[in-house]
């Protein structure tokens, strides 16, 4: 065929393994003759002509892998693409791993929820004047065209009514599985994402995302799709398969996270909180929290409504991100506000600034995930022991990239804590699961009734077991709640991170995003991991490497593998480093399981301040460790970048501030 020797020929122009290169011809003759993909022929033809060769290698070397509970990336055509095919495929495979997982039930259920994103091919990849069978896809319509396969699977879907104006945030998700007594679930989102990706994440029947070896069986059962059963939407309706969910879930949820509430609702008017769900789902969750919880949240008006290109968004919808937020900390300017709350487009994280004085009258700061994660877990933790509401064996759960704080302010409380769980509330859920199964999790003793909280850095919170994923509706109750606690005395949270800081001691926590997009930027992740896997650094930022631990190692603490998904989350490298003066620092480092980079996580962390400490000397004890994390920032990104034979760019060390 022309076009494949055109192909053939362009791919030999591109430095990558010849492998590769093979599965990618096959693959795209695949998608030029089979009768299934003939409405992308066009888009393909055109690729082909004006020698896209990059694109296209890229687009079709692999099938996109099934991992983190599911596929995401770019929307587009071809196997290494979201679209239909690959949508399909996954849920085809979820059908029949779901009718292993539970033999003789029929019929089976599943809840699909999905966020507002619509394919634009903001990057213009595609030719715009040519048929394309992707754009304009929205996340609605994947669900849709999933519920027909779960429906010509026999499985029974349960989805919002076509003309719904409401959405299902992640969190409200969970939630529904778990009230519908459902067999699992499936989100159509992206999360934080940019505008022209998309993804599927599958649930349990607990509302959970599957840890290994589940999450490997369900991926054998994708891999091995060799056909998709389908039938229309409209059809799989008339079936009696789709069922259109009312809002009795919602209502439900809702009154799940009131009861997170600790203290007395505000007066009128005693705080001003700014929300903005960026575009996203978080006006159905988080929002309607705040209001009927009486904070009576302050709209940023021109984010208010629910947009998959996110328009009046800087940056990234990415509440991790300080400028996606410049909107809301106008608006709270203009009113004097005491806080500012966002949630990303799915609605399971939350961003926050505060005012810096408790008047309204200051400047605004943003409060980073590992400041969040440590001011709920003490602003909930303080707040059961006053009322004297801790369970009987409270504990207190989060991953070991997430700030040490935690662990201290645990103890302080008698309270149990898990603090070295893999990134992912999958694996909060599943501690919970295994303490409702079994009473235990390693060496921890406690039941469901004693879970308290649950977090990660990356700005998410999970405060109730009646849901099992991270939740902005409780985040954002809590830390609107911790604002008007500590507003009633005349402080900020501010002032309340601060005492945080001299009582457990100053963590600095900062995130490095190494990012290797592309084929090729696989394949240096993967060699860079190898590399400082194989032969570590002695030394990082002038401090030696106290120990060194590979979580792939089968002799290590998490023992032989459950499956390639569980070998592939635990590519995970940690350093500890020997500090001075009372201080501690560790690396660690890992491929994101969504995104096309790697992250380095860096932890410096002073003693608690002693009573009497002079503010000067505290002040330089602070700064010695700002100091310090710049150090091993600049020196492991060029460890880093040195096993692939590159230096980093300027300012690619830079850190939150």
């Amino acid at each position: 065929m022309e076009l494949l020797s055109a192909a053939n020929s362009g791919f030999a122009t591109i430095d990558a393994d010849a492998a590769l290169k093979e599965k990618a011809l096959a693959n795209l003759n695949a998608w030029l003759t089979q009768p299934d993909f003939a409405a992308y022929r066009p888009q393909l033809e055109w690729l082909i002509k004006t020698a896209k060769w990059s694109v296209l290698l890229d687009s079709f070397y692999q099938i996109m892998p099934f991992g983190t509970g599911g596929r995401r990336g770019a929307v587009g055509i071809g196997p290494n693409r979201m679209n239909l095919w690959t949508l399909g495929a996954s849920v085809q495979g979820n059908s029949e791993y779901l009718k292993q997982r539970f033999p003789g039930i029929n019929p089976l259920h599943v809840v699909l929820a999905f966020d507002v994103r619509q394919f634009e091919d903001r990057r213009k990849v595609y030719n715009p004047d040519l048929p394309n069978p992707v754009l304009h896809l929205s996340s609605r319509e994947f669900c849709q065209y999933a519920a027909g396969v779960y429906a010509a699977n026999g499985i029974h879907a349960h989805i919002l009514p076509q003309d719904s104006k409401r959405y299902v945030p992640t969190p409200e998700l969970s939630f529904t599985i778990r009230h519908l007594h459902a067999h699992g679930g499936l989100n159509m989102t992206a999360s934080h994402n940019p505008p022209d990706d998309n993804g599927s994440k599958f649930y349990n029947e607990l509302g959970a995302q599957p840890v290994p070896p589940e999450d490997q069986l369900m991926s054998e059962f994708v891999d091995q799709v060799t056909h998709i059963k389908h039938i229309p939407f409209n059809d799989a309706v008339r079936s009696g398969k789709v069922h259109l969910l009312d809002d009795g879930p919602h209502r439900a949820y809702i009154e799940l996270c009131r009861k997170e509430s600790l203290i007395p609702a505000p007066k009128l008017d005693e705080i001003r909180v700014v929300f903005t769900p960026l575009h996203g789902c978080g006006g159905f969750c988080a929002g309607e929290l705040l209001e009927v919880q009486g904070f009576r949240p302050i709209p940023v008006p021109e984010q208010t409504n629910p947009d998959g290109q996110f328009p009046n968004v800087t940056g990234s919808p990415n509440p991790e991100l300080p400028p996606c937020m410049d909107r809301a900390e106008k608006v709270a300017r203009e009113h004097s506000a005491d806080l500012v709350i966002s949630t990303d487009p799915d609605a399971d994280r939350v961003g926050v600034l505060t005012n810096t004085r408790h008047d309204g009258k200051g400047d605004f700061r943003f409060i980073t995930g590992n400041e969040i994660a440590a001011l709920v877990t003490h602003f909930k933790v303080s707040q059961l022991a006053r009322s004297g509401s801790l369970p009987a064996s409270p504990l207190v759960v989060t991953t070991e990239v997430t700030t040490g704080q935690i662990t201290r302010i645990g103890r302080s409380f008698g309270v149990q804590v898990i603090a070295d769980l893999l990134v992912g509330f999958k694996y909060h859920a599943d501690v919970v699961a295994q303490l409702e199964a079994t009473g235990q999790y390693g060496d921890i003793r406690a039941t469901v009734a004693d879970f308290v909280i649950a977090t990660e850095e990356s700005h998410g919170v999970m405060a109730t077991a009646g849901l099992r994923d991270k939740d902005s509706a409780c985040a954002a109750l809590l830390l609107a709640e911790a604002a008007l606690f500590e507003k009633r005395q005349g402080r900020t949270l501010v002032e309340y991170l601060d005492d945080l800081n001299r009582q457990f001691g100053y963590f600095r926590n900062e995130l490095l995003n190494i990012v290797m997009t592309g084929l090729e930027g696989k394949i240096n992740m993967a060699k860079m991991l190898n590399t400082m896997r194989n032969s570590h650094p002695k030394q990082i930022g002038g401090l030696p490497v106290a120990s060194f631990e590979d979580l792939q190692n089968e002799d290590g603490r998490m023992g032989p593998f459950k499956g390639e998904t569980d070998k592939a989350a635990r590519n995970f490298l940690i350093f500890r480093l020997g500090g001075t003066g009372g201080m501690t620092a560790k690396v660690c480092l890992r491929p994101s399981g969504t995104e096309p980079k790697a992250k380095a996580y860096i932890e410096v962390a002073s003693e608690p301040c002693k009573a009497g400490t002079p503010q000067a000397s505290w002040d330089a004890t602070c700064a010695a460790v700002d100091v310090q994390v710049q150090k091993i920032a600049t020196d492991f990104l060029t460890l880093a970048m040195a096993t692939v034979g590159q230096t980093p760019a300027p300012g690619a060390d830079k850190l939150s501030r």
